[in-house]
C-alpha cells in the first residue's frame, strides 16, 4: 500500500480508498486484519493516462522492512475501455502487483455516467457500485498505513451505505475485538486471554 500510494503521488495520479480499505481507515487508518484485498479507485481520465504511459511498468522500492528492495508492477486490464457493468469478468480495471509475493491491490475506475436515470453527476463502476459525485469529491487528505492518502468527501455516508451503520461502531466483528486503548483490532482469543489475566495490585506510594 505504501509503495502504491507513493508511486501514484509521484505520477500525479489522484487515487482514493474505497470499500473495505475505507472502513479500515475509519477505525485506525490501517488495513483490516481480516481483509483479503485492498480497494482503491481512480478517475477515467487517470486510467487512460496510466494505460498510455505506464502499463506493465515495474517500480523498485526499498523499505526498512525489505532493505534489499522489491519490484512492483502496474498492470492495466485491456478491457478497461469497456464501461458497461455487464462485463462481469473484468470489473477490476488495473492492479498494483508485488512481483515477489503476488499480492495485489485492486484498482477500479469511477466513471461519470451521462445516461444514468438519476441525471447528471452520477458515477458508476463496473462492479455495480454507483455514487453521486458530491459523495466522492472533493477528496480529503489523510493518512493510511503511515503514508499520505485520499478518501471520499462524504466517507461516513459511503461506509454506512455499503456496510450498514453498525460498521461504524461495532467493536466486535469477524472474530476480532477493537482495543480502543491500543487502537488495534485484536483476535478475539488473544483479547480474552488479556481479560482473564489477574490484575496487578494498585501501586501504593509511601511518603
Amino acid at each position: 500500500m505504501q509503495t502504491f500510494l507513493a508511486t501514484f503521488n509521484d505520477l500525479g495520479v489522484e487515487t482514493w480508498l474505497m470499500h473495505g480499505s475505507l472502513l479500515g481507515w475509519w477505525w485506525n487508518k490501517h488495513i483490516l486484519p481480516w481483509d483479503s484485498d485492498i480497494d482503491v479507485q481512480v478517475s477515467e481520465t487517470s486510467i487512460y493516462y496510466l494505460a498510455t504511459y505506464y502499463n506493465m511498468s515495474v517500480f523498485h522500492y526499498k523499505t526498512p522492512r525489505i532493505p534489499e528492495g522489491r519490484d512492483y508492477m502496474l498492470e492495466i486490464n485491456p478491457h478497461f475501455v469497456n464501461r458497461e457493468q455487464t462485463d462481469k469478468l473484468n470489473v477490476i480495471d488495473a492492479r498494483w502487483i508485488d512481483t515477489y509475493s503476488g499480492v495485489f491491490i485492486d484498482i477500479t475506475v469511477a466513471r461519470y455516467n451521462s445516461t444514468h436515470p438519476e441525471g447528471q453527476g452520477m458515477i458508476s463502476c463496473k462492479d455495480g457500485h454507483e455514487y453521486r459525485d458530491t459523495y466522492i469529491f472533493p477528496l480529503r487528505d489523510t493518512m493510511f498505513e503511515g503514508v499520505p492518502a485520499k478518501i471520499p468527501y462524504r466517507y461516513k455516508e459511503l461506509i454506512a451505505g455499503e456496510y450498514g451503520e453498525g460498521s461504524l461502531a461495532n467493536t466486535n466483528f469477524h472474530n476480532h475485538v477493537f482495543d480502543e486503548e491500543k487502537m488495534e483490532w485484536m483476535p478475539q482469543k488473544a483479547q480474552e486471554i488479556l481479560l482473564e489475566r489477574p490484575l496487578k495490585p494498585p501501586r501504593v506510594d509511601h511518603w
